[in-house]
């Protein structure tokens, strides 16, 4: 990259509260529109029956941990990326893209084959009920199938947002949800597939998604070069993407450890628990994915400044995104609390008990979203700046170290209502501790700036 590089001078020298809000609005779309291959599901299968509806949250911890690898590596080698540019090292940069994309099919190839051949205890594992099953299974096998496009997408669209090029990113991710919505009606009722046939059209989509994204970097359009020649054989450069990206696997995999344990503890009350705490889980995540979206706008600003040693921009940066995000959140909370039956009636096919059980959990967890963002935007910088061990410790305290436990002790406790409360119960356990952490950080900034 060359000294009077444009990329290089907008993302170190233009206002981070403009850069940060510009690069969020695709990332939003995108982080929304990936939300929206499993929503759309959930709403389409909804309409089969509540067992069916229940399939999809179990599958859904089967789809995280798949997710996980991927974030791992995209949101792992994209922190290395974004830094090495700031440092003016495209070269490096690209060895890692290359490396990180290369390695991420080869381990989607593994996961599938692997969990193709155990698919029934899998499922069975993940908190199917024997009703559930038939679905679960019908839904999953397509959703194995596809874990190596899935994984090559969230890294290349993760590498992408790295190098300030979101647009690309949602461009990719927008296409394949847009397909996903269009098919999943046709497959599903037109053609009688039932679940299998949401399954397909999700297939179907990832697919769309990654050739988009492949012919971005084919196309030359990106700072960083993708190619089987620049792949790296040094053990230190796969470890140092792996460290770099352990907060995204822990986060993502105690997410589907999490979800394992909540259905597990759900289906002790019967479908209708399992459905409802899956459909809620599922809008929260729609309100969450904007959150993470607006963070993963911040991620290239705070690299690329980080990599240029420019301190006080990664202050002022970090200072706007917790005070931006828990402003939107605030906002995005208030209807979900007021009209929590409004929102859940459309992910089931008028069971009572379903939205009863559901809107319990909306109103809890709406009641905590304004804090949410102490805890998302303290483990995103200490990831992004490259400290990874602390990193990976804040990312396991809301879905592993709080929501595990309090699922766990709460339900045994206070039964179907300690489930309801359990996630709201590790959120603010969470951003209580993570709040020293982000203190600190600024603390530094401010010494070194």
């Amino acid at each position: 990259m060359e000294k009077g590089d444009g990329q290089f001078k907008k993302m170190t020298e233009k206002s981070v509260e403009r850069l940060i809000i510009s690069l969020s609005i695709p990332t939003v779309t995108s982080m929304l529109v990936t939300s929206v291959y499993n929503m759309a599901d959930a709403y389409f299968v909804s309409q089969i029956g509540t067992s069916a509806s229940g399939a999809v949250g179990v599958v859904f911890s089967l789809m995280a941990i798949i997710q996980a690898f991927g974030f791992a590596l995209g949101m792992g080698s994209g922190s290395v990326i974004s830094r090495l540019l700031g440092e003016q090292k495209k070269d490096d940069a690209s060895k890692i893209a290359s490396t990180a994309l290369f390695f991420g099919l080869a381990l989607g190839v593994v996961l599938a084959a692997l969990c193709s051949f155990w698919i029934s205890d899998l499922m069975m594992f993940f908190g199917s009920t024997n009703t559930i099953l038939p679905h679960a299974i019908d839904y999953g096998r397509y959703i194995i199938f596809g874990a190596p496009v899935m994984i090559g997408s969230f890294i290349m669209n993760n590498i992408l947002r790295s190098q300030g090029k979101p647009k690309y990113a949602m461009f990719g991710i927008t296409a394949g949800g847009i397909l996903n919505v269009i098919l999943d009606p046709i497959f599903i009722f037109n053609l009688g597939l039932g679940v299998s046939g949401a399954a397909i059209a999700t297939l179907l989509s990832q697919v769309v998604s990654f050739v988009i994204l492949a012919a971005f970097f084919l196309l030359g359009k990106t700072e960083t070069k993708i190619s089987i020649r620049k792949i790296s054989f040094k053990i230190a450069d796969y470890f140092l993407i792996f460290k770099t990206g352990l907060p995204s696997l822990s986060r993502q995999s105690l997410a589907s450890i999490a979800t394992t344990v909540l259905n597990r503890e759900a289906r002790i009350y019967g479908d209708a628990a399992v459905a409802a705490m899956s459909i809620s889980g599922k809008i929260f995540m729609i309100i969450f994915a904007i959150l993470i979206g607006i963070g993963q706008g911040f991620q290239p600003v705070c690299g690329f400044n980080y990599g240029a040693k420019k301190y006080d921009r990664v202050r002022r940066a970090v200072k706007f995104l917790l005070i931006f995000g828990c402003i939107i959140m605030t906002v995005l909370a208030i209807p979900v609390f007021i009209f929590p039956d409004w929102f859940m009636s459309h992910f089931t096919i008028s069971d009572m008990k379903v939205i009863e059980i559901g809107k319990v959990a909306l109103r809890a967890q709406s009641l905590v979203l304004p804090i949410i963002p102490i805890s998302t935007v303290a483990n995103m910088t200490y990831q992004t700046v490259g400290r990874s061990w602390i990193a990976t410790v804040l990312s396991a305290l809301r879905q592993g170290i709080f929501f595990i436990p309090a699922v766990l002790i709460m339900s045994n406790t206070m039964g179907l209502l300690g489930l309801q409360w359990a996630q709201a119960t590790a959120d603010v356990l969470a951003s209580i501790l993570c709040l020293p952490f982000l203190i600190k950080f600024l603390k530094e900034l401010k010494k070194e700036s």
